[in-house]
């Protein structure tokens, strides 16, 4: 869970949490009514570099992610990106008057949003990723404003005034991640820029109101060049995500969905209520910090795995989480053996590499017609199934390294902990209903679209997959949407 902030000492107002120390407040969309929905567009990226350097940049972009997303349970475990199909997702937002453009990383597993700021030290100039970064500026914005430490906002944050505040005195922040890696600055309001859907496939230009973070320091992982982006923008289930404020604020159903395709590229990320494909789902783990479910059991080619039952448990350091913010799947030792042993039961001539750090093996032939399914079973009857071709990657040719890892040997805090990420979620549509602490999926062609409900008007919106292609030095990238269907009525509480 996230620690209290603590007051900080004389003038400095410095808000510490572990793995969200910030909150993202969205006032009124301009043009809310009937059909202002919202779209941002979301690209996921490949390095250049063959499969080989990807496999290690992702192993440390994703080693990263593992502490910034479980830190809050003093977990460091997390997860590492496929690394020939799947990348960090990030969009493209606009900021201020007149709108810069800023790449921001979509990330579930955290609640906030952020950009690095004109004054930050050791701030990225430049991106591994091929993007050009933009450093935020206040004072080039008509509408641009820092927030004090004695406005409500800060107050929210704090749980109170804090004693020696003035109207003078910025609202700071600090977040420092489980794997050392931190961003520090303050907050500020401007005019957060995005695409409006005004009908199916139509859009328009809207703007709304956001006080977010503004960067200046940022230290480990965050500070480097090779996968940098503009900053970082949270979909978590806490009363500082962008998501619950948005629906505190009578914007949007706090219900949001990511449909992930690994077949063709693309796929859509949206905000709303999804009416086509009806999804089933299974209860969320109530108070935790995360997207924790109940696991009960696992089969391998229709055969439940003999499991000690505590493997099962939910609570501090144990338990299943999902989070499409990380991308391989972690599981606890005794799991992950079990696993190996069931899906190599009919290959055991099988002569396994150590290729970076992965599991590999050479074979020629179909893994989907020669190694089993695998199905995780959840709470209400969910089964969720992984198939050979998702936990296996290619990793040149001929040659096949599996995609689970042994969370034991990752992390002595996380042995107990089963992490699965976008190696289990993709081509599924993935529903996160928090307005009925529900989570569910179903198998789905994400190179098609969904619908969406607008509660306001009953009308139905259709959000199509996206991919588009680069004439960046990336293989490919990714293309999603985010669609907002918003509603009116309160003013953000936390």
């Amino acid at each position: 869970m996230d620690r209290p902030p603590a007051p900080a000492p004389a003038v400095a107002l410095l808000l510490v949490v572990v793995v969200v120390a910030a909150a993202v407040m969205l006032a009124a969309v301009e043009g809310a009514g009937a059909e202002a929905t919202g779209v941002f567009h979301v690209r996921r990226s490949l390095p250049a570099g063959g499969a080989g350097a990807a496999a290690e940049a992702y192993r440390a972009h994703d080693g990263s992610r593992r502490g910034r997303l479980l830190a809050a349970a003093d977990i460091p475990l997390g997860g590492l990106g496929l690394p020939t199909d799947t990348g960090l997702y990030y969009t493209e937002i606009g900021i201020g008057t007149p709108t810069k453009r800023y790449y921001v990383q979509v990330d579930t597993g955290s609640d906030i949003l952020w950009v690095n700021c004109i004054s930050c030290d050791r701030c990225p100039r430049k991106s591994g990723l091929g993007l050009e970064l933009t450093l935020y500026d206040p004072k080039d914005s008509s509408t641009g404003s820092k927030v004090s430490c004695d406005q409500g906002f800060c107050a929210a944050t704090y749980g109170g005034l804090l004693p020696g505040c003035t109207t003078s005195l910025p609202c700071e922040y600090s977040v420092t991640y489980g794997d050392g890696s931190s961003t520090t600055g303050y907050f500020v309001s401007d005019l957060l820029q995005f695409d409006q859907v005004s009908g199916d496939g139509q859009t328009r230009p809207a703007n709304s109101t956001v006080t977010f973070g503004c960067g200046s320091q940022q230290g480990g992982d965050l500070g480097s060049s090779n996968q940098a982006l503009d900053g970082i923008i949270g979909f978590g289930q806490s009363n500082t995500s962008m998501l619950s404020q948005l629906s505190a604020a009578g914007k949007v159903k706090k219900i949001f969905a990511h449909c992930l395709d690994t077949i063709n590229g693309g796929g859509i990320f949206a905000i709303g209520n999804v009416v086509q494909p009806k999804v089933k789902t299974t209860p969320l783990v109530p108070n935790m910090p995360h997207y924790n479910v109940n696991l009960k059991s696992i089969d391998v080619g229709g055969t439940a795995l003999k499991l000690p039952s505590h493997m099962f448990d939910t609570g501090e350091k144990k338990g299943t989480i999902i989070d499409s913010g990380t991308t391989l799947t972690y599981l606890p030792e005794i799991v992950y053996k079990e696993i190996m042993l069931a899906v190599f039961a009919k290959h055991k001539d099988i002569t396994f590499h150590n290729v970076q750090e992965f599991l590999c093996f050479q074979y020629v032939g179909r893994v989907d017609d020669d190694f089993p399914k695998i199905t995780f079973h959840f709470e209400n009857d969910l089964p969720l199934n992984v198939y050979p071709h998702d936990y296996f990657f290619e990793n040149g040719d001929n040659l096949y390294c599996v995609g689970f890892q042994n969370g034991g040997l990752q992390s002595k805090d996380g042995k107990g902990m089963v992490l699965l990420g976008d190696l289990v979620l993709s081509n599924k549509l993935v529903v996160y209903d928090l307005e009925n602490q529900v989570i569910g999926w179903t198998e789905y062609n994400c190179s098609s679209s969904i619908k969406i409900k607008d509660e306001q008007t009953g009308a139905t919106y259709t959000v199509d997959a996206h991919n588009i292609s680069s004439g960046w030095r990336f293989h490919w990238q990714k293309h999603l949407a985010v669609l907002l269907v918003t509603m009116v009525y309160s003013y953000l509480i936390f």
